[in-house]
């Protein structure tokens, strides 16, 4: 017995088109497909949330040394001259060392993300940011779910396409 629905493509094409439609439920909060392809990437996107959030808080924080490029008030580097043991003058950036605190994930927070990693897309919003969506499902929509038990998103059939009569549907997050 099949585990996914065929839904009459190669499997490349078919990955290809469930995780488009995964990447931008999770970016825009609905999708408008095929009841098909709605039912499969519904299922998908309950199991990435559902770990998401089981290893929302799953982490911990770090104090690392790193070595920055000072700006001026413009934002630029700033220079400074050096001379070499033979006389030739140079310019190098100036440095400072800063201490920042940084997000350590314990072994299965990495491999939720992984997995997440694998469905979801980095995408590109109307004003060219790069947003990632496994950082939105970790940051936005796990901690909105987090006492429900499953069923976090919705198929609303729409009725028949005009062109090909095939049945439509609206996913969303519930």
């Amino acid at each position: 017995m099949a585990i996914n629905r065929k839904m009459g493509r190669p499997s490349d094409q078919k990955l290809a088109i469930l995780r488009s439609l995964s990447t931008a439920l999770v970016i825009n909060g609905k999708v408008e497909t095929t009841v098909a392809r709605a039912k499969e990437v519904s299922s998908i996107i309950d199991k990435l949330v559902a770990d998401a959030i089981k290893e929302k808080d799953n982490f911990t924080t770090k104090d690392v040394t790193v070595s920055a490029a000072k700006l001026d008030g413009k934002g630029n580097k700033v220079l400074v001259t050096k001379t070499s043991k033979n006389g030739n003058k140079y310019d190098t950036v100036d440095r400072e060392i800063k201490t920042k605190t940084v997000q350590v994930d314990s072994a299965s927070r990495l491999a939720a993300r992984k997995n997440m990693t694998y469905w979801l897309m980095k995408s590109h919003d109307a004003e060219g940011n790069t947003i990632n969506p496994v950082n939105k499902l970790f940051d936005e929509i796990a901690p909105k779910y987090e006492g429900r038990q499953g069923g976090y998103t919705r198929v609303v059939r729409l009725g028949a396409r005009r062109g090909d009569g095939s049945e439509m549907a609206i996913l969303e997050f519930v």
